[in-house]
Order: C-alpha cells, then structure tokens, then sequence
C-alpha cells in the first residue's frame, strides 16, 4: 500500500489527528509541546499554543473544539477563545494521554503517569454540562478510544496490555463488559480509529506500521511506517477514504529515522466514519 509524507518532520510528539469539514479538514496535536496543529489547503501547517499538554481534540457541536491538556480539560469556542476548566487532580506525576468522544457526545480522555508506573492512570469522561466521571481506574497508558458504526461498541487501549479491549456501550450504563479483542502480542499499540465497515485500526508505536483488525477482532491488513514510532491515525479527505497517520521523536534514536516527528497519508481501499462531536 502506498504512502504518502504530507508533511515535513514537524511534530515532536505528533499524536491524535482528527478530521473535521468544519476545521477545514485535519488537525492533530504535538502534544508534549502543548500545540495544536492544523493541515491548511495549500498544505502548510499551523501551530497554536494552547497548554504544557495538548493531549487529544475534539470538535464542538456549535463549532471550536474540547481538549484534553496536562490534568483537565479545556473548550475552545467557534471565535477560537479559551475557557480552561478547574484541574482534576494535583499530582504533577500524571498527565492526560488520548480521547475521543462517545456517541452521545460526551468526551472521554485518559491519564498515565510520566514515569509509566503501572496503574497510574484514569479514564475521563467529561459531560456537555461540564459534570466529570471517572469511567475506569487502574489503567497504566489510556491510550485511543473509539465507537463502531452502529455506537454498540467502544474499543479501548491501555498500551501495557499489548491489547485492544471492547466494552458494550449504551447511554445510561456507559461502558460495560470490558474483554479483549485483538492481541498486538509483543506490540504496543497506541492511537486507534474505526472504519465504516467496523474494522479497527491502531498504530503500533514500537512496530512501525499501522493494523486494521476486523470486526471479528482477525488481523486483516497492514500498513508498514517505518519512520519513526508510530502513534495514531484517522480518516479523513473529502469522501472520508484516507488514513492520515501521525508519528513521534520521542525515544528515536537521533539520526536514525530522519521522517520522525511527520504527518503521513494511505488509501487504504476502505472508508471512515464521520468524527463524533462533543454535545458541549
């Protein structure tokens, strides 16, 4: 499969790409520079400052976006003002990692302690009133999190399993059932989207490539990124058919992947689904 660079090596630590028609197309974060990132049509990129974390984004329903930075949340209006909302928890040992939103439009980001100790981190989930509830404990990096098509199904990842779990998911009961789905054995996988067809897709940081799962949780396809460590991908594009995959600096050996920290592009001969907006 063919892949494209779209961007130079930019990012330090690119994570979390999104699409979103509203935005203009993508966006993604460098997040231990605390930068949002956006792909603009003549294909340059724009950089905002918007905390010492930017750990994922997701649009807003009335336009503007939620974000997860080092330990809370911040919103982030149409006019592109800032509200940042009181700080979860104190320890400075522990940031916020990855999110996405439900299909109830409430928005859900995880924690992880900077030293990776296990058991270190918390699944978020910030409601359009503001009201936040803890939906996990216990987890070591709460890595990407996403619906399938029909909204029945969460996938989860905490990167120290080397697995993605599946929840049952309704509105009132939120996340049920947790069991696993797919095993990446020795991988660690990190940032995961869901397609149209209910395949899952998740980048392996430590394995250069980027696999799609069925929704039997069989492994059926594999994208090779050999550029760095490769951390999460998306689809996006007009017609929702290109994957857009973002990698990382952090912990490359210098000199030796030189494409580190860039923005990359498949077609991978399948769709994906519409972002899901936060209700708030």
């Amino acid at each position: 499969m063919q892949l494209d660079q779209v961007t130079g090596p930019i990012a330090f630590h690119g994570e979390g790409p999104v699409w979103w028609d509203r935005w203009g197309g993508l966006r993604w974060v460098d997040m231990l520079a605390g930068d949002i990132l956006s792909l603009e049509s003549d294909g340059s990129v724009s950089r905002r400052h918007v905390a010492t974390i930017a750990a994922a984004t997701r649009p807003r329903r009335r336009g503007g976006a939620v974000i997860g930075v080092e330990r809370g949340f911040v919103l982030e209006d149409a006019d592109g003002e800032l509200t940042y909302l009181d700080e979860l928890w104190s320890d400075t040992g522990v940031r916020m990692n990855e999110g996405g939103c439900d299909p109830d439009g409430r928005f859900y980001c995880g924690s992880m302690a900077y030293d990776k100790r296990p058991g270190g981190g918390t699944l978020y989930r910030l409601d359009p009133d503001g009201a936040v509830a803890v939906m996990l404990e216990g987890v070591t990096i709460s890595n990407g999190i996403e619906w399938s098509p029909d909204g029945s199904l969460a996938y989860y990842i905490d990167t120290a399993t080397s697995r993605i779990d599946v929840f049952d998911y309704e509105a009132d009961s939120g996340l049920t059932q947790r069991r696993p789905f797919a095993e990446t054995a020795s991988y660690r996988p990190d940032g995961l989207t869901v397609d149209s067809e209910g395949g899952v897709w998740t980048a392996l940081s430590n394995g250069g490539a980027v696999r799609r799962y069925g929704p039997d949780g069989e492994l059926a396809a594999v994208i090779e990124v050999p550029y760095g460590k490769v951390t999460a991908c998306t689809f996006g594009g007009p017609r929702l058919d290109e994957l857009f995959i973002t990698t990382s600096k952090e912990g490359v050996e210098p000199g030796s992947a030189p494409l580190a920290g860039s923005l990359f592009r498949a077609t991978p001969g399948v769709a994906g689904l519409p972002v899901r907006e936060f209700a708030g």
